[in-house]
């Protein structure tokens, strides 16, 4: 059972182990990283549909497996690079709509 306390005039909830509870910037932290990693992710299948599509692929060259593979590792990193930098501005979007309260 969670034990609530009056202090200062402020509620106070503590769980019942004596946990402390976890900081509203803390919280938002994550939020907008889990959501720039989400960007990231969309901003990297993005890139891959689009290498994919072309027929030659970037390089105009075709390419062997370990092009192709470090291909992948510049395209990753390409859009993390993206998202972290404000990418298409979903992350913030994202962020924004999780942090609402319901």
């Amino acid at each position: 059972m969670m034990e609530v306390r009056v202090a200062d005039r402020s509620l106070t909830v503590a769980a019942p182990n004596g946990a402390a509870r976890p900081d509203r910037t803390e919280d938002r932290a994550k939020i907008r990283d889990a959501a720039t990693q989400f960007e990231a992710l969309l901003l990297a299948q993005m890139l891959k549909s689009v290498q994919e599509a072309a027929s030659e692929g970037w390089l105009g060259a075709g390419g062997d497996e370990a092009g192709g593979m470090m291909l992948q590792v510049a395209q990753e990193h390409l859009a993390q690079v993206l998202a972290s930098q404000g990418g298409v501005g979903l992350a913030n979007l994202v962020a924004g709509g999780l942090s609402r309260k319901p």
